[in-house]
């Protein structure tokens, strides 16, 4: 039989994705439930306990009480939302970080979806960390600029409205209070003692994103040029199928933040000099930063080729 797949909450922006990801997929069997039924908890238990994978597309407090929706051990649950991505109990949706990660995301029946800013953060810090070439008390910098599609509907309709504020035709720094919330994501998957210091910058484009973290080398162990971050990032990921890294220095010199739009693979582009270093991650913050990156842990916990439905 094939494996059973629900969507709670397909109408919101990442939900859609997944769908459309899905939709034509002939090896699972997709059940959809009645539009004027989505809100209804009784319907929605229904479909929860009657599926193999549950895509919870939802605000954080719904997700929570999705999953307490559940009465069985069988139901397995892949969170897109920020609810449980700091939970022990869940499982970190990221598979490429480790082979600890990957063989945990197969087995899992609770995985948290990386968040979008956060994935691009994770995809450079978690390994730098790992292979110490930064120290878990580094004062990092981050900055993230993103196409408006990741604020959902709401963002959308705001600045695709022929009336829309003037100001939107230029980039926006918002997240000013410096407590966004991947924050805490960011610091937990890392093992970082330190909260970096992480700017987002919304674009007036529709999605990508390009995620940069900013070193000085010669406050790094060892003092490591940037083609030497460029080495150890390459040997680290070499073998994956969604996350590489571009030749030293990108293929030109500008970073373009929409250039892996409409993809779901991350590229890491390392550039710099023997003093200071930047490693930009780029991607579709629509792809690997939210609905591919939980398509990807779907096919691992089910048993597919991993990408399988993407766009690579």
């Amino acid at each position: 039989m094939k494996p059973v797949v629900y969507i709670d909450g397909k109408e919101g922006t990442t939900g859609l994705q997944i769908f459309e990801r899905l939709g034509s997929r002939d090896d699972i069997d997709l059940i959809l439930i009645d539009e004027d039924k989505r809100k209804d908890t009784e319907e929605r238990k229904k479909f929860i306990n009657a599926a193999d994978i549950v895509f919870l597309c939802l605000p954080d407090a719904a997700a929570r009480e999705a999953v307490a929706l559940c009465e069985n051990d069988k139901t397995r649950f892949i969170d897109a939302s920020t609810a449980h991505r700091t939970d022990p109990a869940w499982d970190y949706g990221f598979a490429e970080l480790s082979e600890a990660h990957r063989a945990a995301i197969m087995q899992s029946k609770r995985v948290a979806n990386p968040g979008c800013h956060a994935s691009g953060f994770i995809s450079s810090v978690y390994p730098l960390v790992k292979l110490g070439i930064v120290l878990a008390d580094y004062p990092l910098t981050c900055s993230s600029l993103t196409g408006y599609s990741g604020g959902g509907k709401k963002l959308i309709a705001e600045y695709e409205d022929p009336n829309r504020d003037p100001r939107h035709d230029s980039h926006r720094i918002y997240g000013t209070t410096l407590k966004h919330k991947h924050l805490p994501e960011m610091v937990h998957v890392c093992g970082l003692q330190e909260k970096p210091v992480f700017v987002p910058i919304l674009g007036d484009y529709y999605k990508g994103m390009a995620s940069t973290i900013m070193l000085h080398n010669k406050r790094l162990p060892g003092q490591p040029t940037a083609q030497d971050i460029h080495a150890a990032l390459t040997k680290y990921y070499e073998g994956q199928k969604l996350v590489r890294t571009a030749p030293f220095g990108g293929e030109e010199p500008v970073i373009y933040s929409s250039g892996m739009a409409g993809h779901d693979s991350l590229q890491l582009i390392v550039c710099g000099h023997e003093e200071q270093t930047i490693v930009t991650a780029l991607f579709d913050n629509l792809g690997k930063g939210a609905s591919g990156a939980a398509v990807q842990n779907m096919n691992l916990m089910l048993g597919f080729e991993e990408t399988t439905g993407l766009t690579i």
